[in-house]
């Protein structure tokens, strides 16, 4: 288990200043914070929050749990295994291995606290709560469990030059052990004895003397590997560091030793871009810069088990570098010099450049911090002007400047994206549109140099945190999505577009090479995500500047990769079922690029082959009854000989079945009769069709037909089958009637006659070569749409339903599709907003 070094001093810094809860402060025993290693075996604070231990029915066992200080959630559910190896370390830790690689970590605020937990778990697994460690890690034997239980201590050999190959055999045999590990640790920690190495190893040096060097090598190591937060206090002090740095150089199975030392002294220099007045400070960096020197370049790469072991050195630089971002933080002279330089025009460029690394690594720093020191660090930084001097250096020509400014921007954003909101709405106020932060990081995004665009993929997954609901506030006072939003598509959606819009003035991209390519797909994707979260915002723009025609511009792109995602962006708009983006594509034939692509592609089985028919297959299973009766009357010559999908012929299916509604809306009184039998009414609804079942006048009825309540369970035959049969009359009719109505689709232009719908000055719009008693459903104004639910032969507005006509053994019935009970609902709906007599008169009708 990992070694936990103390809880970072901010913990004890809050001890004063408990939550209240019913009036009582909380019991500040029991409050700890929650930690977990993570992949770079760093510690991640989980939260804070107040320990308890009982019985968790679902886990089967005593559990421990804590829950948040600020909002009672449950940070952690751990339910006390008995075979689980917990240790306490330093009176306020408890450290422990819920799975191979998932470390945890109870930090309390008080030993009193922890204590009690302990003797909770020791309880659980029948040990005595005086043991600093429940289990043995590694199995061992009897015997060997019984000698180092009865042995009081490890005795050292005498640290001599003689004796060192004995001492590395020791530290060896130790390091398996848990139980030695701890006697080792012990023994080096009581009795001096790393300095006494040290000298030996100059001695060594001096005589150069390689065996020695080598067995001092295996010593150094293995104390790595104890694990221990006193003996790593010992090894990177001052005096010591660079002389235990001298003994890894030394490596057994190299042939030559290396220059780590050299490298440190001479070649890595430490710039005070700032100068630091503060001497501990200045130790306090250098001593960090080559503890992680030593992880990540003098010792070798760990094995598994040897990773496990490195923990605490991880620990170490983590709660070092908690430090140094906390001394900097207090040191407001050093900040404020910072920015006035960071912001100076006559500062060089090379002094602006250090100066913008430094703030980076500052930032990098921070991710270190527990999340309530975080937010006091990026507050400081706000206040110290941050925003502000990002825009200054992004304005810059050094793109080394402008790609750590990037990076710095980076941390803000994800760590805060409505700090950055609030700045640049207020900054629109005062700035024009070209030297806007988000302009600026949109342009960046657009002029990457890079082939692979990987700076623009980085910028382009800002810009979505930024412009994403999801992560926006809403108070009482304002919205900031409405404003966000509002201030995004009037300042910056333009800039953001301008490419896509450049590229695609023809019938194909102007440009179509591949680092155009990719970016105009990162534009397309960002684009995509604004239609699936924006609404009324993006619906506006794309109908307005017709940026879907645009788009699909792109289908034509020699990159398969972009002519998917403009299919991507149309599908997603398809997606929404939305009349307004129906009519805009249908007023603009932009099915046509789809189709030609389609066509194109031929019979080849691809991934633009599947999307393609998926799109339409979403259409015809969705029963977009706009979309269609476009299709089938535009583009049916095209696609009737498709067969190895049913999707066409389908859809060819669903148009009938609408034309056949609008010319016989008995048909659909019919269908609705007799769903009336079928599900039961409540006690309200049959009154109302009682009362209007007597309201009728006589007058209404036709000669011979008579009107029946939907509630009676007796219906002529004759009078149900009546409206079917002649249905199926005019389906032996369907090879004649599409002559007659379907359009020849001409595909080589949009302005052919024969090939779109012809829109007259009137808000009324018919089929150039129909008659306009069958007029499109969804079309804008016409009787049958969606706007006019009062007409006899309107279309219904649900979405996925339809009746079809089945014939078998020489019965014929209707079949309601999964839907049917939606439509029930809008017919009902409808029912209620007419008169009672008109209700009659439409159902008899």
């Amino acid at each position: 288990a990992p070694d936990q070094p103390p809880a970072p001093p901010a913990f004890a810094s809050q001890s004063g200043g408990c939550g209240v809860a019913g009036g009582r402060m909380t019991d500040t025993r029991r409050r700890v914070k929650v930690y977990t290693l993570n992949e770079d075996r760093q510690w991640d604070d989980r939260g804070t929050g107040h320990v308890s231990s009982c019985y968790v029915e679902r886990l089967k066992g005593m559990s421990l749990l804590v829950r948040a200080e600020s909002d009672g959630s449950l940070l952690l559910e751990s339910k006390i295994n008995p075979n689980t190896a917990y240790q306490k370390q330093q009176d306020t830790l408890i450290v422990w291995s819920e799975a191979e690689n998932y470390d945890l970590a109870l930090s309390f605020q008080e030993k009193a606290g922890c204590d009690e937990i302990w003797e909770k778990i020791c309880q659980v697994q029948g040990k005595d709560p005086s043991v600093d460690i429940t289990q043995d890690l590694v199995d061992e034997s009897e015997e060997e469990r019984f000698d180092d239980m009865s042995s009081p201590g490890l005795e050292l050999p005498s640290c001599e030059l003689s004796r060192l190959e004995e001492i590395a055999e020791l530290v060896a045999s130790s390091l398996p052990s848990p139980l030695r590990r701890e006697k080792l640790a012990l023994a080096l920690e009581n009795e001096g004895y790393i300095k006494k190495l040290l000298e030996i190893f100059h001695v060594c040096e001096d005589l150069e003397n390689v065996e020695g060097l080598h067995h001092l090598y295996e010593i150094i190591k293995g104390i790595f590997l104890l694990n221990r937060t006193a003996l790593f206090e010992v090894m990177f002090s001052e005096e010591c560091i660079m002389d235990v740095i001298g003994c890894l150089e030394y490596d057994p199975s190299l042939s030559q030793s290396r220059k780590h030392r050299e490298f440190l002294t001479k070649t890595a220099k430490f710039k005070e871009v700032i100068p630091i007045s503060d001497p501990e400070l200045k130790q306090k960096i250098h001593q960090t810069y080559r503890v992680q020197y030593i992880q990540d370049m003098v010792l070798p790469t760990p094995s598994v088990f040897e990773e496990n072991m490195l923990s605490t050195l991880h620990s170490f630089i983590f709660f070092n570098k908690v430090e140094i971002v906390g001394m900097l933080q207090e040191d407001e002279k050093f900040l404020t010099d910072l920015f006035a330089q960071l912001t100076d025009e006559a500062t060089d460029e090379e002094k602006r450049q250090e100066l913008v690394n430094f703030l980076k690594e500052f930032c990098a720093f921070s991710q270190t911090l527990q999340p309530q020191n975080r937010d006091a660090f990026f507050k400081t930084l706000s206040n110290m002007g941050i925003l502000p001097a990002l825009e200054v250096i992004l304005g810059m020509d050094d793109a080394q400047v402008r790609s750590a400014a990037t990076d710095i921007f980076s941390y803000l954003v994800e760590y805060n994206p409505s700090m950055v909101r609030e700045f640049v709405m207020q900054e629109a106020q005062q700035n024009d549109d070209d030297i806007l932060l988000i302009n600026l990081i949109i342009e960046h995004m657009i002029c990457d140099t890079d082939p692979e665009l990987g700076g623009a993929v980085l910028l382009m997954g800002l810009l979505r945190t930024l412009v994403d609901p999801e992560n926006m506030l809403a108070t009482a006072n304002k919205t900031e999505k409405t404003e966000f939003l509002g201030f995004f598509y009037k300042h910056c959606m333009h800039v953001l577009t301008a490419p896509l819009l450049a590229n695609t003035t023809e019938d194909k991209p102007s440009k179509d090479d591949f680092q155009t390519a990719q970016l105009l797909a990162l534009i397309l994707e960002l684009l995509t995500f604004c239609v699936e979260h924006h609404t009324y915002h993006i619906k506006n723009y794309i109908i307005n500047k017709d940026i879907l025609r645009r788009v699909l511009v792109l289908m034509a792109s020699k990159h398969a990769f972009l002519a998917l995602c403009a299919l991507r962006f149309k599908r997603k708009i398809i997606g929404l079922k939305d009349e307004f983006y129906n009519r805009y594509i249908m007023k603009s034939f932009l099915f046509e690029p789809v189709v030609k692509a389609f066509l194109n592609n031929g019979s080849r089985y691809n991934l633009m082959n599947s999307a393609i028919i998926e799109m339409f297959e979403f259409i015809r299973v969705e029963d977009i009854k706009s979309l269609t009766a476009h299709v089938i009357e535009n583009y049916w010559k095209a696609l009737e000989d498709v067969d190895y999908v049913q999707t066409f012929k389908g859809l060819k299916l669903r148009f009938e079945q609408q034309r056949e509604r609008q010319d016989n809306p008995k048909l659909d009184s019919m269908r609705s009769i007799l769903r009336n039998h079928r599900y039961r009414r409540d006690a309200r609804t049959l009154e109302d069709e009682e009362e209007m079942w007597f309201n009728t006048d006589e007058d209404d009825m036709e000669d011979g037909e008579a009107v029946v309540p939907p509630s009676d369970k007796t219906k002529n035959d004759e009078d149900i089958m009546d409206p079917i049969s002649k249905f199926m009359e005019r389906k032996k009719l369907k090879e004649s009637e599409e002559k007659e109505v379907l359009l020849k689709t001409n595909l080589s232009g949009r302005q052919s006659p024969s090939f779109k719908l012809s829109f007259s000055s009137g808000t009324k719009s018919n089929l150039t070569s129909q008659s306009s008693a069958s007029n499109l459903p969804g079309s804008p104004g016409s009787p049958g749409s969606p706007g006019s639910p009062g007409s006899p032969g309107s279309v219904s507005k649900s979405t996925s339903q339809m009746a079809a006509i089945t014939t078998k053994g020489g019965l014929v019935g209707l079949v309601d599709y999964p839907d049917d009970d939606e439509e029930d609902d809008e017919d009902e709906d409808k029912e209620e907003t007419l008169p009672l007599s008109k209700k009659a008169k439409l159902e008899s009708s």
